[in-house]
């Protein structure tokens, strides 16, 4: 019994000494960007009724919530993502405010997975979101600060890849797909699963042009100029899309960040909630995407405010693992100084010790065993 208790359960560890104070040290440098962007910061309840993320809001499954019942009967649930919890909060505390509205957090999230592969049911994220506006200015800052708040932390090889779900829904629509055939081809579509996707709408009756359309858009991915090939479309919808990617463009090249940044049409999510310009960071080291984020504008209207929004996580274990992998340097933590002291020397060496921390210089009381000065070799002053 007492073996088990001192380990943790599967999904979840300890994090403590060098790598807890990294840890840290890389959350105050993105808040840091954030608060540059003028993000105030907001905590959210670790856990929330289960209706905040229901499947109609479009959110995490529910067999892959924590889920548990209060005294009154109600069901809650552990928080798997944010963005509904932001999306809560919006609705409650700025409903009536017009001018847009700007969010930061970081906090802990939990899924109760069951194909782990190496992934935690508990990570640390911190992100930003940007409700009550939806412009394609909006959409650039949002991306251009993940850049920024990225290599600031310390990261600079990565690639962040947009896509645009609005081009899939109007493919989608084109090729008359129902609601049931459109989530199950974006979830072969996300995974990169083209002979599940192909032989799902060939099941479901699907004629061969508008399968070889649907199943192009995997195709569609790379530069800029890759959304040239993307418009041979005879839908508004999915030219519309189009045409806000090139303008979004245009405003990451004013920002000057265009050169971390590609297309990819055949990205798409597993949060349905997302309507339009989606985007994921990748870097190599880690298996999924340290960032994910997009824009969401209908989710605020189910809370009771409709607004358009667009957000983003970054998930901050994933980003620590990039820049282990990536044989990144941290600058060292301040050097504490050991004082040790018997019955003799407290009142001493504690006055020492706290002139050392009016300082800023970390220092430790350590009493002597037995009197004698054997501990370890003391850190100098």
């Amino acid at each position: 019994m007492y073996k088990k208790l001192v380990h943790t359960p599967e999904g979840v560890r300890d994090i403590y000494g060098e790598e807890y104070a990294r840890k840290l040290s890389i959350q105050e440098l993105i808040r840091h960007r954030l608060s540059l962007y003028g993000y105030e910061d907001i905590q959210t309840p670790i856990f929330e009724y289960f209706d905040v993320f229901s499947s109609k809001i479009g959110t995490t499954p529910s067999r892959e919530l924590y889920k548990f019942f209060d005294k009154e009967g109600n069901t809650l649930v552990l928080r798997p993502d944010f963005t509904p919890s932001m999306a809560r909060c919006a609705a409650k505390y700025f409903i009536d405010r017009d001018a847009p509205i700007r969010l930061c957090y970081q906090g802990n999230t939990f899924t109760n997975t069951e194909a782990l592969q190496g992934k935690l049911k508990e990570v640390t994220q911190m992100g930003a979101e940007l409700m009550g506006d939806g412009s394609v200015e909006a959409d650039g800052e949002m991306i251009a600060l993940v850049i920024e708040a990225l290599l600031a932390a310390g990261l600079s090889e990565f690639q962040l890849s947009i896509g645009e779900v609005e081009y899939f829904k109007g493919l989608c629509r084109q090729a008359g797909l129902d609601d049931e055939t459109e989530l199950a081809l974006r979830d072969f579509i996300s995974g990169k699963n083209i002979f599940g996707a192909e032989n799902l709408l060939m099941e479901r009756g699907i004629d061969r042009e508008s399968c070889e359309m649907l199943l192009e858009i995997t195709d569609y991915f790379g530069s800029v100029e890759s959304l040239a090939r993307a418009k041979n479309v005879h839908n508004s919808r999915s030219l519309v899309a189009i045409r806000r990617l090139e303008a979004l463009y245009e405003v990451l090249c004013a920002y000057g960040v265009e050169k971390y940044v590609s297309f990819d049409l055949g990205m798409l999510s597993k949060y349905n909630y997302y309507t339009g310009v989606i985007f994921k960071v990748f870097t190599y080291g880690v298996g999924d995407a340290v960032v994910k984020g997009g824009r969401y504008d209908n989710l605020l209207g189910y809370f009771g405010k409709p607004a358009p929004a667009i957000g983003f996580a970054v998930v901050i274990d994933d980003l620590m693992n990039a820049l282990n992998r990536q044989k990144h340097t941290f600058a060292p933590s301040a050097q504490k100084t050991a004082l040790f002291y018997d019955e003799e020397t407290y009142l001493d060496k504690l006055e020492e010790a706290r002139a050392l921390r009016s300082r800023g210089i970390p220092a430790q009381l350590i009493p002597l065993k037995g009197g004698k000065h054997n501990p370890g070799k003391e850190v100098e002053k």
